[in-house]
């Protein structure tokens, strides 16, 4: 028995040194891509990295490295890896689509702009790139331009519901509510289990004073996606113009927990100590919010109730 292990298992040393460079970059991708299925990222890492070791040009691991280091929150490593799969793999249209997303989410919007140039010149077929470009447009504000986009990447994958949504989004802050609500029910139709289509529609709900219609569709979109901060932060708010105090600031303090730079829910914060009376510590949140955000929702008209507290 001893010697038929030894055997085998020279035998298998025989075919493993056999095995080519490609063969052997590619194992090691796939181990990757499982430790990345079953939520790993981080060994995930590992191997991608096993798998450059061998082939340093290796785009797709790169790329897949990218991924995973999003999953970790790391936006310049994965950046720097997306940028190291264009080079060595010039026309790789998804590299720079992430790229141009992790750009967004960093805040380089202007870098992430020049990604959706790129793709609208040479993927024009492909809704990814009018989406890109709509988000850059909209981080810019020119909300007619975004609009524009993603009606264009709709027209190009008509089942998509979430270009729906991100045109009911840019309607919405146009304060268009009725064609952000006609657009959210062809949403609805084609995926009513998107939760930011249930999100936007209890926003749109509290900005018609329907506050119960906009906690209930808010809870849809929570228990659809647990995971967003700011679904907490808006049923949080809700929570404070139904008069459930202490509730909306337990959930307001959930979603900066989960997210502590969402200049929304320091808003809300402001606007729990408006409603407790505590001028000192409204001003606190509210004061900064006015000079950084006086276009916000609510900010001026608490900010104006706090100062006369």
């Amino acid at each position: 028995m001893k010697r038929i292990s030894i055997w085998s298992l020279m035998v298998a040393m025989i075919l493993f040194a056999c095995d080519s460079i490609e063969d052997k970059k590619g194992r090691f991708l796939l181990k990757g891509n499982e430790k990345l299925e079953e939520n790993d990222p981080k060994s995930a890492i590992g191997f991608y990295e096993e798998s450059l070791k061998l082939d340093s040009t290796y785009a797709d691991a790169y790329f897949n490295k990218a991924i995973a280091q999003l999953r970790i929150n790391q936006l310049e490593n994965a950046i720097a890896d997306f940028s190291k799969a264009i080079q060595y793999k010039t026309d790789y249209t998804e590299a720079y689509f992430q790229r141009g997303l992790t750009y967004l989410d960093n805040g380089e919007f202007y870098k992430a702009r020049e990604d959706a140039e790129w793709m609208k010149e040479n993927a024009k077929e492909d809704w990814k790139s009018f989406f890109l470009a709509g988000l850059v447009q909209e981080k810019f504000k020119n909300f007619d331009e975004a609009l524009l986009a993603f009606k264009k990447a709709s027209s190009l994958d008509p089942e998509n519901s979430d270009l729906l949504v991100n045109q009911a989004t840019i309607l919405y802050y146009q304060k268009d509510l009725e064609s952000a609500t006609e657009t959210l029910v062809q949403a609805e139709s084609i995926n009513p289990f998107e939760p930011n289509l249930h999100n936007l529609k209890s926003m749109i709900a509290f900005d018609q004073g329907n506050y119960e219609q906009a906690l209930e569709s808010v809870e849809k979109a929570i228990d659809l996606n647990n995971r967003q901060a700011y679904f907490y932060n808006n049923k949080g708010l809700y929570f404070l113009y139904l008069g459930k105090i202490e509730e909306g600031l337990d959930l307001i303090n959930q979603s900066l927990r989960m997210d502590p730079n969402n200049p929304y829910a320091l808003r809300n914060k402001g606007i729990y100590y408006v409603l407790m009376g505590d001028k000192i510590s409204a001003m606190q949140y509210l004061e900064e919010l006015h000079n950084k955000y006086p276009d916000m929702d609510l900010v001026e008209e608490y900010y104006q109730k706090a100062q006369k507290l």
